[in-house]
């Protein structure tokens, strides 16, 4: 394996990857969400608020242990590898980078949409799809994204510092204001949930819940550059996500009492419609001209925030990917003087430039990118129970008691939120995982099996094909775009089951012994690169 000239430094302080965590999640997904999760639930989208905060939180604590013992840059691929091996690396890694990456793009869209209140030249006429002026806005901030990762990891930090107590001062006045306007008819003139159980499971999915919640992977893949990362990882993501989930039911509760009366009289439905930018929509309708320019500053400036994140995240995730052997050596390349992974940073910024080509809306586009990064993260408890067998003498700084609960709670939480993402998303992007499997088996003689020997390698990873195939059959017949063969609650008693077959079966087929690499790169203060076998 090809050996970086430089390595990371640890800059980060717990401030620094609580900003982070609390900026990752709050992005495009505050000030689109709201309506969308009003229209699919009614009030009751306040729930889907507070079970995606435990899902994400459940999830988080299982990443705390994992974070805590192995800092590693790009941790989210690069646990799998160490429980499984390559193989598990090479199909983690191409679905995660797609994610991150798309998600830069996804966040200066919603920058630019928001912007196109004051500036409509942004945008298509009757559309939300840029006009020329508009992409190249696009572009420039991508690429002031990528000067700011580029030169340190302190100019970033700097720069999201700032602006995220920005992020939080808005929504903060937001949710006072419209409190005072609440109306107590709103939550039960057509039923608390009128959809039932079924509005409340599709907002955490394709309304933008668990979307905004996805902020987990920039404090893991930061691990490396993490001062203290035994003590600050854990931390920052728990109170990323406690804080992340307060801020998101209080907003909720806001838009939905603060909507005139009169204007629910047909229902729920055709409330995104109403409000496409709700938060700034509502304030107008109100007359509450202050707060709405206020919220279309933070409209501009939260999303690019969130983007600059993911612009520092993606590069570490290309990094870890490129660890693994399934990706070009280059990017395990990292500049010595800075130490950021800079042949990485480059193929993000291509990346996220690609994704603000012609494609789908913000809404369409979220379900499809909280499906992939939803499904990276419920693997997380797998490696996390494989290495309980095969890594027993691994040290765990911060060790998860009720791992034999939590465990498997956490991946049939994750197993949900990616059935509820729907058949029209679920069967392109599980079928071409099973593809790049296939891939993978064809190409043999070129895959990496220096540690890890080939069938082994292909034994460590069966059970994620199975899981594949059962999750896309019951998706198929399911309730959520597929041909309601499968009622409720039968479908979620399927996933269930199938999830806890694909947990059992994926923790006790890991690695006979885990691998995990000590790297330089990594590990701050190492005085050289070895590998080592615990079991």
């Amino acid at each position: 394996m090809m050996s970086a000239k430089g390595k990371f430094k640890r800059q980060l302080s717990l401030l620094d990857l609580t900003f982070i965590g609390f900026g990752s999640m709050f992005g495009s997904g505050w000030l689109f969400a709201a309506s969308h999760v009003s229209s699919l639930a009614g009030p009751a989208g306040t729930l889907s608020w507070v079970i995606g905060g435990i899902a994400i939180l459940v999830l988080g604590l299982v990443y705390c242990e994992l974070g805590a013992a192995l800092p590693r840059a790009g941790g989210v691929v690069r646990y799998p590898v160490y429980s499984h091996g390559p193989l598990m690396g090479y199909l983690i890694g191409s679905i995660t980078v797609i994610a991150n990456s798309s998600l830069i793009a996804i966040e200066v869209e919603a920058g630019r949409q928001y912007a196109a209140a004051w500036f409509p030249f942004l945008t298509k006429a009757g559309s939300s799809s840029p006009t020329v002026a508009g992409w190249l806005v696009q572009f420039a901030l991508l690429l002031l994204f990528f000067l700011l990762n580029y030169w340190s990891v302190k100019t970033f930090a700097k720069s999201n510092t700032i602006i995220t107590i920005f992020k939080f001062f808005v929504p903060a006045l937001t949710i006072i204001v419209l409190l005072t306007q609440l109306k107590s008819a709103n939550f039960s003139i057509h039923g608390f949930a009128p959809l039932g159980t079924f509005g409340i499971q599709s907002a955490i999915s394709t309304g933008g819940v668990i979307f905004a919640y996805l902020g987990l992977t920039p404090i893991v893949a930061a691990a490396s550059e993490a001062r203290n990362p035994q003590r600050t990882i854990p931390i920052a993501l728990i109170l990323s996500v406690i804080l992340s989930t307060i801020v998101y039911v209080l907003l909720q509760v806001a838009f939905l009492g603060s909507i005139p009366t009169h204007m629910l009289s047909n229902g729920w439905s055709g409330i995104d419609k109403a409000f496409s930018l709700p938060f700034k929509d509502i304030a107008t309708v109100l007359g509450l001209s202050v707060l709405a320019v206020f919220i279309v500053v933070d409209a501009m400036i939260s999303p690019s925030g969130t983007g600059n994140i993911y612009m520092n995240a993606t590069p570490r995730i290309i990094y870890g990917w490129a660890r693994s052997g399934t990706l070009f050596k280059i990017f395990t390349r990292i500049d010595e003087k800075t130490g950021i992974p800079r042949p990485a940073l480059w193929l993000s910024f291509a990346l996220s430039v690609f994704w603000t080509l012609p494609f789908p809306s913000w809404d369409v586009l979220i379900s499809v990118v909280s499906a992939a990064l939803c499904l990276s993260y419920a693997l997380a408890p797998i490696s996390a129970g494989a290495f309980r067998h095969n890594a027993k003498d691994l040290h765990r700084p911060f060790y998860l008691k009720g791992m034999a609960v939590i465990g498997p709670l956490a991946f049939i939480v994750g197993s949900l939120i990616v059935y509820w993402s729907g058949w029209n998303t679920l069967s392109w992007l599980l079928s071409s995982q099973i593809l790049m499997f296939v891939i993978y088996l064809f190409c043999k003689k070129w895959v990496p099996t220096q540690q890890v020997n080939f069938a082994q390698q292909v034994k460590s990873s069966l059970w994620l094909v199975f899981y594949y195939l059962a999750i896309m059959v019951v998706s198929c017949f399911g309730m959520f775009g597929g041909n309601g063969a499968i009622k409720q609650p039968w479908d979620v008693v399927c996933v269930v089951i199938i999830s806890l077959v694909t947990y059992y079966w994926g923790t006790r087929t890991g690695l006979p012994k885990a691998v995990f690499d000590e790297d330089a790169t990594d590990i701050a203060g190492s005085e050289s690169s070895s590998t080592k076998i615990v079991g």
